[in-house]
C-alpha cells in the first residue's frame, strides 16, 4: 500500500521548523497517543535509535527506531526496528519561496510483522490516517503561534 502523505504549511524559517518537527522530545506536544521521545546520543546521526512512547489500545507501548535519513533543514526518516508493527516516517521541509514558512510533508508507512500483518490494514493505517490530521493541524497551531520558533514555550502545549 501507498504511504499515508500529509502536508501543512507552518511559520518560520526551514532550520526553526526542522528542528522543531524532527525532535522526539516535542513529539507529544503535536503528536495524538505520544506520551515522550527520545534520541539517544549527544547529536543527531544516521544510525542512531529513537525511542517513543506511546497511549496506544489503553496500554503504553515503547518502539525504537533507526535514524535512516538526516539532511537538515530538509530531511529526515526514521525506520521501526521491533515490534509488531514498525513504521516508516519520512519528513521533508521546503522553504516556501518569498515568505518566512515552510511546507512540512510527512509520509508514514507501516510493516507487520507477526499479528501485525493483520493488524497495519485493519487499525493502524485507518487510525493513523485520522490521527495525522490533527497532528498537522496542532504542529501548524504551534509553529504558527509561536512565529516558527516553538522552542520558548514548552509547557504550554493544548
Amino acid at each position: 500500500m501507498a504511504a499515508i502523505v500529509s502536508t501543512v504549511e507552518v511559520a518560520g524559517t526551514p532550520d526553526e521548523v526542522f528542528a522543531y518537527v524532527v525532535d522526539p522530545d516535542r513529539f507529544p506536544e503535536w503528536q495524538a497517543g505520544v506520551l515522550g521521545g527520545q534520541l539517544e546520543g549527544e547529536t543527531a546521526e544516521v544510525g542512531a535509535k529513537c525511542t517513543t512512547t506511546r497511549r496506544i489500545g489503553g496500554r503504553e507501548r515503547t518502539v525504537v527506531s533507526e535514524l535512516v535519513r538526516l539532511d537538515p533543514p530538509r530531511a529526515w526518516g526514521v525506520r521501526g526496528i521491533d515490534g509488531p508493527i514498525r513504521a516508516a516516517v519520512d519528513v521533508t521541509v521546503e522553504p516556501v519561496p518569498g515568505r518566512r514558512a515552510c511546507k512540512v510533508r510527512i509520509d508514514v508507512d507501516f510493516e507487520g510483522h507477526g499479528i501485525g500483518k493483520v493488524l497495519v490494514p485493519l487499525l493502524v493505517r485507518p487510525q493513523s490516517r485520522r490521527e495525522m490530521r490533527g497532528n498537522m493541524t496542532r504542529l501548524k497551531q504551534r509553529l504558527d503561534a509561536a512565529g516558527g520558533s516553538a522552542s520558548d514555550d514548552r509547557g504550554t502545549a493544548g
